[in-house]
């Protein structure tokens, strides 16, 4: 698969919380079809930087670029275009405890009000069918699923809309390394199938090895690099954030 055409650009981002500065002058791209993370230790601006990129948050200077189009420029009534056009899973999953996985997985659609409930049932099926989930996992709740079934569970919900991008924040998380190694081939088997763009917030080193095409690392309010493993390698680049992260050995820390 290609990757040439930037479907996000983020340029002399700054954002601070009150006189903290978080990110100074930040920059990089997104290019269509990529899977890309955002890596950074405790406190590095990761979750931060999420928010300005989903609307939640203004930054303080800088422009963000979603399709060509200047996010925080945009009116309010013009921003739900280009949400609709992304959609996130988020950590710890946010499925809602008095509905079943169906109806979570479908809940996106039915809000919409475009589609029956037997078009939403049955693409929360098939959704719940690509991720990886048993088909009588559809008829349990949240509670009766393992950690890792509420994930692909949140992950089905997310990708019900057919997003442009998607948002992964800590997808493996809590997994342990058998887990969250099936969940990296997952993600890459559902990006060659939807051909979506997808970032991912993560701390898992075996993340960026296994299914990451190219990533940045925070560090002190900066980008300390961009690019692909390979090229992480050959750089001679050391930073604190590889301490105590999975997956060091396998990425040569």
């Amino acid at each position: 698969m290609s990757y040439s055409k930037n479907i996000i650009e983020v340029s002399n981002l700054s954002t601070r919380y009150g006189d903290i500065t978080i990110h100074e002058n930040i920059s990089f791209c997104v290019k269509e079809f990529e899977i890309f993370a955002i890596l950074g230790g405790s406190g590095s601006g990761k979750s931060t930087l999420l928010r300005n990129m989903l609307y939640l948050q203004k930054p303080y200077t800088g422009e963000i670029k979603f399709f060509g189009i200047g996010i925080w420029e945009l009116a309010e009534s013009k921003r739900k275009v280009i949400l609709d056009r992304c959609s996130i899973m988020f950590q710890f999953g946010a499925l809602f405890s008095s509905m079943s996985v169906l109806d979570n997985v479908g809940m996106p659609l039915a809000q919409k009000g475009k589609f029956s409930k037997l078009e939403v049932e049955k693409l929360a099926l098939f959704w719940i069918d690509k991720v990886g989930l048993p088909k009588d996992s559809a008829y349990k709740f949240p509670h009766e699923l393992s950690g890792g079934m509420k994930k692909r569970a949140s992950l089905a919900r997310a990708l019900i809309t057919s997003p442009k991008i998607l948002f992964l924040d800590e997808p493996t998380s809590g997994l342990d390394p058998k887990s969250a190694d099936t969940f990296d081939e997952l993600i890459l088997h559902l990006r060659e199938i939807t051909n979506t763009t997808i970032i991912m917030v993560t701390h898992d080193l075996d993340s960026i090895k296994d299914s990451v095409d190219r990533f940045i690392l925070l560090e002190n309010k900066h980008i300390v690099f961009c690019g692909s493993l390979q090229e992480l390698k050959s750089s001679g680049v050391k930073t604190e954030i590889f301490t105590g992260l999975r997956g060091q050995r396998a990425l040569g820390y």
